[in-house]
């Protein structure tokens, strides 16, 4: 049965935090909020935790992952970074964005879009994420909460808990966080490109 945290939204009670992430480092898949909506979400090397998602989910071997970052000096870890995408990143960074960029070696194989070696990149302003990355020193491998059949994220921690208690091992509740989800910006090619409007504003960048 999974345990259930009641984290402040604004000043997140360290005592959990550190609870949070030692089932995070312990292989334990976590529910939690973020600046647009509740997602799953597990440390970077755990395998079956992400076999444990696709299966709450009901995804196939195409979807994309998103690793969640506490910060650019962390996302150029992970992902290839040049000026002018450094400049973007740090405009729209910590934000309701997800950005598509070739992958480093850092990924694991089985993290990148197969076809395009690419990999999704997240820094969530939330001070609840924030403060479990600062913890954990690494990137939470998430996805977004939509259950199989739901067209939108889940909003209310007590029926995830319910609905999940043998599925998950923390549910987090950091109150409402909206269900709108990120805007994407596909930035593999030689220009930004957004792929998905979202929370996040989309005024000057090209659409496709």
């Amino acid at each position: 049965m999974s345990q259930f945290f009641q984290i402040h939204p604004v000043n997140p009670q360290l005592r959990l935090i550190h609870q949070a992430v030692e089932i995070v480092r312990n292989d334990g898949l976590i529910i939690y909020p973020t600046d647009s909506s509740y997602a799953l979400g597990c440390h970077v090397g755990d395998k079956r935790g992400m076999d444990r998602i696709r299966r709450i989910r009901a995804l196939g071997n195409q979807h994309n992952f998103t690793l969640v970052c506490r910060d650019l000096s962390e996302i150029a870890t992970y992902a290839r970074v040049d000026n002018s995408a450094y400049r973007l990143l740090k405009s729209l960074t910590p934000g309701p964005y997800t950005f598509i960029l070739r992958a480093t070696h850092e990924v694991p194989r089985r993290l990148l879009n197969p076809k395009r070696k690419a990999i999704g990149i997240r820094v969530p302003d939330n001070p609840i994420v924030q403060a479990l990355l600062d913890e954990l020193g690494e990137p939470l491998m998430s996805t977004t909460l939509i259950l199989p059949g739901k067209e939108l994220p889940e909003t209310d921690t007590h029926e995830m808990r319910d609905c999940l208690e043998h599925d998950v091992d923390l549910v987090i509740d950091g109150g409402h966080c909206g269900f709108e989800p990120t805007t994407v910006i596909d930035m593999t090619g030689e220009v930004p490109r957004v792929t998905r409007k979202g929370r996040g504003a989309a005024e000057g960048l090209a659409e496709g």
